[in-house]
């Protein structure tokens, strides 16, 4: 089985809860939402340039970085077939498998499996326009390993985004990062409604790769 990657690369994780240590990207072609920000549309679209990799050639070329750390996104990474044969061969290898999905697939199979991921969840804020998407019932299938981010663009948002927090306990379960959208919300203001409603236990979290190299440059 191959599967469609758009890039793979190295670079530091930007953000969740490995953010800041050096990571392997791959990153599959293809997603079943459309976010009003999304800074990888162009990974989404079915013509995009792919190469067709197996799980073979993709650990192959990670085991080859010598780096430990891999996050598999996208695209949604959970609509690729197969995509635990590639988990499980990575971890056999020593790796920290991560997994960014946006949080509109069932996440309960692979929580099951013995060589678990890490996942990071994204909850699609009221500004992304994908809201009606989000599959909650993934919440019961955290652990401290895993983590939720809510990338916030409006008051609105911030406003979702302490709601779902306390509705599912969240930081009870795994960690709990509030972004800005790019160029879009101040994150002084997030700081702000995170002071006001006494977020204990959420994080503000920035994009790191888009303060270091430029926003729009793609393989970092």
């Amino acid at each position: 089985m191959s599967f469609p990657v758009a890039e793979k690369f190295t670079s530091i994780n930007g953000e969740s809860i490995r953010a800041g240590e050096p990571a392997v990207f791959i990153r599959f072609r293809g997603c079943n939402l459309s976010c009003g920000y999304c800074d990888t549309k162009w990974a989404n679209k079915p013509d995009c340039p792919a190469e067709m990799l197996t799980a073979e050639e993709l650990a192959g070329y990670v085991i080859s970085t010598g780096i430990k750390n891999v996050t598999l996104t996208g695209g949604e990474p959970l609509l690729q077939d197969g995509i635990y044969e590639l988990i499980e061969l990575l971890m056999k290898n020593g790796c920290n498998v991560e997994i960014e999905t946006n949080g509109s697939i069932s996440v309960a199979e692979l929580a099951a499996k013995p060589f678990r991921p890490a996942f990071t969840l994204d909850y699609k804020l009221p500004s992304s326009g994908m809201e009606s998407a989000m599959l909650t019932d993934n919440y019961k299938y955290l652990k401290e390993c895993d983590a939720v981010k809510f990338v916030s663009g409006t008051l609105a948002d911030l406003e979702k985004a302490a709601e779902i927090t306390e509705k599912y306990a969240l930081t009870q379960k795994c960690r709990v990062y509030i972004s800005p959208v790019f160029g879009g919300i101040e994150p002084e203001r997030i700081v702000d409604f995170m002071l006001e409603r006494k977020m204990n236990g959420v994080r503000l979290q920035l994009q790191l790769h888009k303060y270091i190299w430029d926003p729009e440059k793609r393989g970092v």
